[in-house]
This record gives C-alpha cells, sequence and structure tokens, in this order.
C-alpha cells in the first residue's frame, strides 16, 4: 500500500517541472536579442509559448482515455520523455537560430510532454483523495503554479552566466531526470480502497462517504453532450485566456508599463507564480468549503473589477497587488475544475473529461498572449488589451449564472427521481 501523500508529492514534482512554462516570458527579450537579424517580433516569439499551450490542451483531450486504460505511471513516463527532450533540444534549434526548430522542440514536443504530464496524476489523486477533493487537486496542480517562482530566477542566472542555448540544454536534462522519478511512484489505489476519513457505520458495518453525491455518473462521450460540459469549457477558456494573457507577458509588462528594473521584474515573476501556486491550493481548498460553484462566481467577479482598474493604477504597489489577485484566481481556476468535474459528471471517467475541458487551455493559451502581444505590437503597450479582458470576464459571469441555473434544475431532476424511485420501492415492499 503506497502513501496517499507521497503520491501528491509526486504529483507537485511533475507539475513543478512542466510548469517552468509560466516563466516563459524569460526568455522572449533575449530570443529577441538573437533573432534581431531575422526580423522576430514580440509576436513570433510569444507564438512559441501559445504553441505550446495549445498542444498541452490537445494532447491532454486525446490522452485523457490513456489515463484510465494504462494508469498514471506510464502517462507520467511518456510525459517526462515528450517535456525533457522537447527542452533540451530547444538548445539545438537556439543555436541554429531557427524559430521554426523552436516552435516544433519547445511549442510541439514540450507542449505534448505538458499535456500528459498534466493530465496523468490528477484522477488519480481524487481517487486518492475522495474525501477532499479540492484538496487534492489543488495539491498536484499547486506544483505547476508555484514552478514559475522555482524557475525564474534560475533560468534568469543561466541565461546570463551560460546563455539561452546551453540553459534549455540544461533545464532540459534536469526536467527529464525529476519527471521520471516523480512518474515511478504514481499509481491508483487499489481496488475498493477508502481513506479512514470515510467511517464505518455502527449498524451496517459498512464504511459511509461524507462526500456528497456527484450530480452524475457519465462517460466522457456523455459528458461532451451535455449543456453543462460547454458552459464549464467556456469558464475555464475565458478565465485563462485573460489570466494567461497577463502571465505571458508578465515581465515586460512590469518593466515597459510600470517601470520595474529587469531584475525586479524576473523576482516580480517568481513572487507571481507564488501566488499563482497558492491560488490554486488555496482556492481549491476553499472550493470544498464554499461550493464549487460559488468559488467560480467569485473569480469572475473579482476580475472584472480588476482588470478595469489595473491599467488606471500609477503605483508598482498597486499593480503588484491587483496582479496577485489575479494570478491566484488563475491558477485556482485550474485547480478547482477537476473537483468541479468530478461534482458535475462524477469520476466514472474523470480522466479523459479533464482532458476534453483542457482544451479551453488550449484555446485560451493561443488566443489570449496573441491577442496581448498584438496590442503590443500595434499600440506599443500591453496595457491596453486589460480592459477588453475586464468585459471577458463579464461574458465568464453571465455564464456562470447559466450553468448555476442548469445544476439546479439538474438537482430537482435528481430529487424528483429519487422520490419516484422510493415509491416504487415502497410500492414493491407492501406487494
Amino acid at each position: 500500500m503506497k502513501n496517499r501523500w507521497l503520491i501528491a508529492l509526486s504529483a507537485v514534482g511533475l507539475h513543478i517541472s512542466i510548469g517552468s512554462v509560466y516563466a516563459w516570458s524569460n526568455f522572449t527579450d533575449p530570443l529577441l536579442e538573437i533573432g534581431q537579424g531575422q526580423g522576430w517580433t514580440n509576436a513570433n516569439v510569444q507564438l512559441t509559448f501559445s504553441i505550446a499551450i495549445l498542444f498541452l490542451g490537445l494532447s491532454a483531450a486525446f490522452l485523457g482515455h490513456f489515463v484510465e486504460r494504462h494508469g498514471p505511471r506510464k502517462t507520467g513516463l511518456i510525459a517526462a520523455a515528450f517535456f525533457g527532450i522537447g527542452i533540451f533540444t530547444t538548445g539545438f534549434a537556439v543555436k541554429m537560430e531557427s524559430l521554426m526548430m523552436i516552435y516544433l522542440t519547445y511549442g510541439v514536443l514540450g507542449g505534448i510532454g505538458l499535456g500528459t504530464g498534466y493530465i496523468a496524476p490528477v484522477s488519480t489523486l481524487i481517487k486518492w483523495f475522495p474525501d477532499r477533493r479540492g484538496l487534492a487537486t489543488g495539491l498536484a496542480i499547486m506544483g505547476f503554479g508555484f514552478a514559475a517562482a522555482i524557475s525564474s530566477p534560475i533560468m534568469n542566472y543561466l541565461i546570463v552566466t551560460v546563455g539561452v542555448a546551453n540553459t534549455f540544454f540544461i533545464l532540459g536534462a534536469a526536467y527529464f531526470v525529476v519527471m521520471l522519478s516523480a512518474s515511478l511512484y504514481l499509481e491508483r489505489p487499489p481496488e475498493g480502497w477508502s481513506p479512514a476519513s470515510f467511517e464505518a457505520d455502527a449498524g451496517s458495518g459498512e464504511k459511509v462517504s461524507k462526500q456528497p453525491e456527484d450530480l452524475s455518473q457519465l462517460t466522457a462521450n456523455e459528458a461532451i453532450k451535455t449543456r453543462r460540459f460547454y458552459y464549464m469549457w467556456l469558464m475555464l477558456f475565458i478565465n485563462v485566456t485573460c489570466g494567461i494573457a497577463v502571465t505571458s507577458a508578465a515581465k515586460v509588462l512590469a518593466v515597459d508599463d510600470f517601470g520595474m528594473a529587469v531584475a525586479a521584474a524576473a523576482t516580480f515573476v517568481g513572487a507571481m507564480g507564488v501566488m499563482n501556486g497558492g491560488g490554486r491550493i488555496g482556492w481549491a481548498t476553499a472550493s470544498d468549503y464554499l461550493g464549487r460553484m460559488n468559488t467560480w462566481t467569485i473569480f469572475f467577479v473579482l476580475q472584472i473589477f480588476l482588470f478595469f482598474l489595473m491599467p488606471k493604477v500609477t503605483s508598482v504597489t498597486s499593480f503588484v497587488i491587483i496582479a496577485a489577485v489575479i494570478y491566484s484566481c488563475y491558477g485556482g481556476g485550474f485547480a478547482a475544475i477537476p473537483a468541479f468535474i468530478g461534482d458535475v459528471f462524477g469520476t466514472k471517467q474523470l480522466g479523459a473529461i479533464h482532458g476534453y475541458i483542457l482544451t479551453a487551455w488550449s484555446a485560451g493559451g493561443l488566443v489570449g498572449p496573441l491577442f496581448a502581444a498584438y496590442m503590443r505590437d500595434v499600440t506599443g503597450s500591453y496595457a491596453n488589451s486589460l480592459i477588453y479582458f475586464s468585459g471577458f470576464m463579464v461574458v465568464a459571469l453571465i455564464v456562470s449564472i447559466l450553468m448555476r441555473m442548469e445544476l439546479n434544475r439538474l438537482r430537482r431532476q435528481n430529487e424528483l427521481d429519487k422520490q419516484k424511485n422510493d415509491r416504487n420501492l415502497e410500492g414493491v415492499k407492501a406487494g
């Protein structure tokens, strides 16, 4: 019997490695210098990040069923191979000064490793922690958010001391070793296992769950035929589009629009990684008590006002505070969504459904950074895109209201079905 907390620790190790993608902005200016003679633009370089996120979602969608069939260990090993090789070979692409090769190595290969590694432990952790779904997913996905805080200063130091290409060589090898070690410990719980917090009923001796019943138990193919799947997809898409645009441009935004020094901006990126990771564990745990739907509504209400205010503030302190809350909501959305899927669709094929939902991350990862980069190229500032993100959050709030109505309808239907079944059972007993 493996220790479920060590399973969680292995998931954190996997996610800390792949989450380094959030520190991509550290490479933006160095790569622009390398490609200056070839006319590389900010949008060109930023496309690498978007391609990686695109393939994250696509690989998660296609490999969600693979996790359910073959388990998290094999999936994690595949992720280690793709991500480690992808980052390592990006060093050769930089030496060749080939933007297309960077797209292929970091974007495509690294992106496949991202998506595979992201989904590998999540559904497994929910099975190990049926009593604390929000906490479990928060623990796993927390590592992804904290990764920028860990990797950003390391990247910055390596770029200055050994150069951009050698930085990719070192990081690729290190990530491969960490991900390989973490994946080897991952395993599903034994059939019929349940945690000690599922207390035994005094009368029957059977273990009884404290967790509320799921609203349904659907396969992935059944889930995608429901309206609530697409409401959930849209909520994640908008949260990702706005949050990832700020994340991908954090360093440049801090320097160009708010006057931070380059070294301070690198520290800022790392500190925001702490908020991203803290938001994942904090909001996910809070969702166990607030309810998943209420947590999402809070995300959108907060960000409507914060994105509206951000371009208007003049002090660095105000900018940092606003960015910190946005980062926490952005990270919290990723951690809250797997538990939300379990509540709404059940755990029958949670990994596969999670993979389908993560295509919203692909779409948002493509739209958000490219839109922000386009605004910078056209207007000279990333800040000009922020007011649009406030409007997007209004749309997300409306979608969340529709989702709440759909879930209330489903609860009423489940209650009617239960009452009908109870009457039929009483009739059988009377007969």
